[in-house]
Protein backbone atom coordinates (compact mmCIF):
# COMPACT_ATOMS: atom_id res chain seq x y z
CA UNK A 1 0.00 0.00 0.00
CA UNK A 2 1.28 3.25 -0.96
CA UNK A 3 1.35 5.93 2.60
CA UNK A 4 -0.70 9.09 1.36
CA UNK A 5 0.89 12.32 2.12
CA UNK A 6 0.08 13.98 5.29
CA UNK A 7 0.27 17.86 4.38
CA UNK A 8 -3.31 19.30 4.53
CA UNK A 9 -4.31 22.53 2.47
CA UNK A 10 -6.21 25.29 4.39
CA UNK A 11 -9.32 23.68 4.13
CA UNK A 12 -7.99 20.62 5.52
CA UNK A 13 -7.94 18.27 2.59
CA UNK A 14 -4.88 15.85 2.30
CA UNK A 15 -2.53 17.11 -0.44
CA UNK A 16 -2.65 14.22 -2.93
CA UNK A 17 0.39 13.33 -5.52
CA UNK A 18 -0.15 13.36 -9.25
CA UNK A 19 -2.56 10.46 -10.63
CA UNK A 20 0.86 9.15 -13.61
CA UNK A 21 3.01 9.61 -9.71
CA UNK A 22 0.62 7.18 -7.57
CA UNK A 23 0.16 4.76 -10.89
CA UNK A 24 4.36 4.24 -10.84
CA UNK A 25 4.68 3.81 -7.35
CA UNK A 26 2.01 0.87 -7.14
CA UNK A 27 4.56 -0.60 -9.60
CA UNK A 28 7.92 -0.16 -8.23
CA UNK A 29 6.37 -1.82 -5.16
CA UNK A 30 6.05 -4.38 -6.31
CA UNK A 31 10.15 -4.80 -6.95
CA UNK A 32 12.41 -6.05 -4.92
CA UNK A 33 14.52 -3.79 -3.14
CA UNK A 34 17.82 -4.74 -5.50
CA UNK A 35 15.65 -3.79 -8.79
CA UNK A 36 14.20 -0.91 -7.35
CA UNK A 37 17.51 0.78 -6.38
CA UNK A 38 18.94 -0.29 -10.11
CA UNK A 39 15.50 1.33 -11.65
CA UNK A 40 15.94 4.62 -9.86
CA UNK A 41 20.08 4.75 -11.39
CA UNK A 42 18.90 4.65 -14.80
CA UNK A 43 19.00 8.20 -16.49
CA UNK A 44 16.63 10.39 -17.59
CA UNK A 45 15.73 9.69 -21.24
CA UNK A 46 15.47 5.69 -20.45
CA UNK A 47 12.01 4.18 -20.85
CA UNK A 48 11.86 3.05 -17.52
CA UNK A 49 13.62 6.41 -16.01
CA UNK A 50 11.84 6.83 -12.65
CA UNK A 51 10.78 10.24 -11.51
CA UNK A 52 12.23 12.34 -8.76
CA UNK A 53 9.07 12.43 -6.76
CA UNK A 54 9.30 8.37 -6.35
CA UNK A 55 12.80 7.84 -5.61
CA UNK A 56 12.14 10.69 -3.03
CA UNK A 57 8.86 8.30 -1.53
CA UNK A 58 11.13 5.68 -1.41
CA UNK A 59 13.90 7.40 0.01
CA UNK A 60 11.03 8.35 2.71
CA UNK A 61 9.82 5.26 2.98
CA UNK A 62 13.31 3.40 4.00
CA UNK A 63 14.17 6.10 6.62
CA UNK A 64 10.86 5.60 8.35
CA UNK A 65 10.92 1.69 8.37
CA UNK A 66 15.02 2.07 9.34
CA UNK A 67 16.43 0.01 6.89
CA UNK A 68 19.69 2.08 6.43
CA UNK A 69 21.00 0.10 3.55
CA UNK A 70 17.87 1.15 1.28
CA UNK A 71 18.06 4.57 2.81
CA UNK A 72 22.37 4.90 1.75
CA UNK A 73 21.50 3.64 -1.73
CA UNK A 74 18.32 5.71 -2.48
CA UNK A 75 19.77 8.63 -0.75
CA UNK A 76 23.11 9.03 -2.76
CA UNK A 77 20.23 8.61 -6.06
CA UNK A 78 18.29 11.78 -5.04
CA UNK A 79 21.75 13.90 -3.46
CA UNK A 80 23.28 13.24 -7.03
CA UNK A 81 19.60 14.48 -8.95
CA UNK A 82 19.90 17.48 -6.78
CA UNK A 83 23.17 18.11 -7.38
CA UNK A 84 22.55 17.94 -11.60
CA UNK A 85 19.73 20.18 -11.17
CA UNK A 86 21.69 23.06 -9.53
CA UNK A 87 23.53 25.83 -11.00
CA UNK A 88 27.58 25.08 -11.35
CA UNK A 89 29.70 27.07 -9.36
CA UNK A 90 32.73 27.15 -11.29
CA UNK A 91 33.00 29.23 -14.26
CA UNK A 92 33.78 28.73 -17.75
CA UNK A 93 37.53 29.42 -16.94
CA UNK A 94 37.38 26.32 -15.17
CA UNK A 95 39.19 28.40 -12.33
CA UNK A 96 37.14 31.04 -10.66
CA UNK A 97 33.88 30.15 -8.81
CA UNK A 98 30.92 32.84 -9.12
CA UNK A 99 29.98 33.35 -5.66
CA UNK A 100 25.97 33.65 -5.94
CA UNK A 101 26.25 30.54 -8.14
CA UNK A 102 28.12 28.75 -5.62
CA UNK A 103 25.90 30.40 -2.79
CA UNK A 104 22.78 29.23 -4.60
CA UNK A 105 24.36 25.32 -4.80
CA UNK A 106 25.24 25.32 -1.10
CA UNK A 107 21.66 26.80 0.11
CA UNK A 108 19.73 24.78 -1.71
CA UNK A 109 22.11 21.33 -1.47
CA UNK A 110 22.33 22.01 1.88
CA UNK A 111 18.71 22.81 2.99
CA UNK A 112 16.71 19.89 1.36
CA UNK A 113 19.57 17.12 2.59
CA UNK A 114 19.14 19.00 5.98
CA UNK A 115 15.13 18.09 5.62
CA UNK A 116 15.90 14.56 4.56
CA UNK A 117 18.71 13.74 7.19
CA UNK A 118 16.27 15.42 10.29
CA UNK A 119 13.15 12.84 8.58
CA UNK A 120 15.32 10.32 10.34
CA UNK A 121 14.39 10.90 13.54
CA UNK A 122 10.32 11.88 12.72
CA UNK A 123 8.20 12.96 10.21
CA UNK A 124 8.91 16.48 8.38
CA UNK A 125 5.96 17.90 6.37
CA UNK A 126 7.84 19.99 4.17
CA UNK A 127 8.95 16.95 2.26
CA UNK A 128 5.46 16.11 0.89
CA UNK A 129 5.62 19.04 -1.39
CA UNK A 130 8.41 17.58 -3.38
CA UNK A 131 6.86 14.49 -3.56
CA UNK A 132 4.33 16.24 -5.36
CA UNK A 133 6.82 18.50 -7.68
CA UNK A 134 10.64 18.04 -7.16
CA UNK A 135 11.66 20.08 -9.58
CA UNK A 136 8.85 22.90 -8.57
CA UNK A 137 10.23 22.07 -4.58
CA UNK A 138 13.29 22.92 -5.61
CA UNK A 139 12.73 25.91 -7.90
CA UNK A 140 11.20 27.45 -4.86
CA UNK A 141 14.66 26.64 -2.61
CA UNK A 142 16.76 28.02 -5.47
CA UNK A 143 15.07 31.46 -5.68
CA UNK A 144 15.36 32.09 -2.37
CA UNK A 145 18.69 31.47 -2.11
CA UNK A 146 19.03 33.47 -5.40
CA UNK A 147 17.51 36.39 -3.28
CA UNK A 148 20.25 36.06 -0.35
CA UNK A 149 23.42 35.22 -2.29
CA UNK A 150 22.36 38.36 -4.41
CA UNK A 151 21.95 40.71 -1.15
CA UNK A 152 24.94 39.03 0.32
CA UNK A 153 26.85 40.07 -2.65
CA UNK A 154 25.56 43.57 -2.44
CA UNK A 155 26.29 44.47 1.08
CA UNK A 156 30.21 42.92 0.08
CA UNK A 157 30.47 44.93 -2.88
CA UNK A 158 29.12 48.35 -0.22
CA UNK A 159 31.98 46.79 2.23
CA UNK A 160 34.78 46.29 -0.19
CA UNK A 161 33.92 49.91 -1.42
CA UNK A 162 34.95 51.33 2.16
CA UNK A 163 37.97 49.23 2.58
CA UNK A 164 39.30 51.84 -0.34
CA UNK A 165 40.50 53.47 2.79
CA UNK A 166 41.75 50.57 4.69
CA UNK A 167 39.52 51.30 7.73
CA UNK A 168 38.12 48.15 8.28
CA UNK A 169 41.34 46.04 8.15
CA UNK A 170 43.25 48.34 10.92
CA UNK A 171 40.14 47.88 13.42
CA UNK A 172 40.24 44.33 13.26
CA UNK A 173 44.37 42.74 12.04
CA UNK A 174 45.49 43.75 15.81
CA UNK A 175 42.62 42.02 17.56
CA UNK A 176 43.02 38.99 14.54
CA UNK A 177 46.53 38.84 15.15
CA UNK A 178 48.01 35.84 14.46
CA UNK A 179 45.08 33.38 15.91
CA UNK A 180 44.62 30.64 14.17
CA UNK A 181 41.75 28.75 15.75
CA UNK A 182 42.78 25.35 13.08
CA UNK A 183 45.88 24.94 15.27
CA UNK A 184 46.58 21.07 15.22
CA UNK A 185 47.16 21.31 19.46
CA UNK A 186 43.07 22.70 20.01
CA UNK A 187 41.62 20.63 16.70
CA UNK A 188 43.12 17.35 18.60
CA UNK A 189 39.92 18.17 20.95
CA UNK A 190 37.04 17.14 19.85
CA UNK A 191 34.47 19.80 21.64
CA UNK A 192 36.38 22.18 20.13
CA UNK A 193 36.14 20.96 16.79
CA UNK A 194 32.01 21.00 17.73
CA UNK A 195 32.40 24.91 18.57
CA UNK A 196 34.36 25.86 15.87
CA UNK A 197 31.98 24.31 13.22
CA UNK A 198 29.03 26.04 15.10
CA UNK A 199 31.40 29.44 15.27
CA UNK A 200 32.14 29.35 11.14
CA UNK A 201 28.14 29.08 10.76
CA UNK A 202 28.37 32.12 12.11
CA UNK A 203 30.16 33.73 9.33
CA UNK A 204 28.80 35.26 6.24
CA UNK A 205 29.27 32.71 3.07
CA UNK A 206 32.60 34.38 1.87
CA UNK A 207 34.25 34.92 5.17
CA UNK A 208 33.70 31.40 5.76
CA UNK A 209 34.81 30.55 1.91
CA UNK A 210 37.44 32.46 2.72
CA UNK A 211 38.63 30.86 6.01
CA UNK A 212 37.91 26.89 4.70
CA UNK A 213 40.92 28.04 1.48
CA UNK A 214 42.98 29.72 3.70
CA UNK A 215 42.69 26.92 6.40
CA UNK A 216 43.93 24.64 3.67
CA UNK A 217 46.61 26.63 3.04
CA UNK A 218 45.90 28.11 -0.05
CA UNK A 219 47.50 31.65 -1.16
CA UNK A 220 45.35 34.78 -0.36
CA UNK A 221 47.08 35.83 -3.90
CA UNK A 222 50.37 34.42 -6.04
CA UNK A 223 52.72 36.50 -8.40
CA UNK A 224 52.38 33.44 -10.35
CA UNK A 225 49.41 33.71 -13.03
CA UNK A 226 49.49 29.69 -12.72
CA UNK A 227 48.58 29.22 -8.77
CA UNK A 228 45.29 28.78 -7.15
CA UNK A 229 44.67 31.37 -5.01
CA UNK A 230 41.49 32.84 -2.97
CA UNK A 231 41.47 35.97 -4.69
CA UNK A 232 41.47 34.46 -7.85
CA UNK A 233 39.03 31.48 -7.13
CA UNK A 234 36.28 34.16 -5.35
CA UNK A 235 37.25 37.16 -7.67
CA UNK A 236 37.98 39.90 -5.21
CA UNK A 237 41.21 41.62 -4.82
CA UNK A 238 43.93 40.35 -2.46
CA UNK A 239 42.96 43.60 0.01
CA UNK A 240 39.64 42.29 -0.30
CA UNK A 241 40.44 39.09 0.58
CA UNK A 242 42.97 40.22 3.60
CA UNK A 243 40.39 42.08 5.20
CA UNK A 244 37.57 39.44 5.18
CA UNK A 245 39.85 36.91 7.14
CA UNK A 246 40.87 39.37 9.57
CA UNK A 247 37.09 39.92 10.25
CA UNK A 248 35.96 36.39 10.14
CA UNK A 249 39.06 35.29 12.48
CA UNK A 250 38.32 38.71 15.01
CA UNK A 251 34.87 37.21 14.90
CA UNK A 252 35.86 33.26 15.28
CA UNK A 253 38.60 34.36 18.34
CA UNK A 254 35.38 36.04 20.10
CA UNK A 255 33.00 33.09 19.79
CA UNK A 256 35.90 30.48 21.04
CA UNK A 257 37.15 32.68 23.58
CA UNK A 258 34.59 34.11 25.25
CA UNK A 259 35.59 38.04 23.45
CA UNK A 260 39.08 38.32 25.22
CA UNK A 261 42.11 39.41 23.68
Amino acid sequence: MIVPLRKRKKEGDLYKRFPDIEKRLGELDLLSKEDLVDRCKLPKGHSLHVPSECVLYFVRRSSAAKDDVLFGQLFKVIAERIRRALPRAENPDGVTVSFTRSQIYEQVYDKIVTLLIEERAGYVERLDFFEISFNGGLAKLKLDAQDKAWKEENRNTELEADEDSGEIAAEVETAAGSYDPFAPDVLDDYIYRSRLAAAMDELSPLQRRIIEMWSKGIQIDSKDPDAVTIAKSLRKSEKTIRTHRDLALDRLRKLLTGGGK
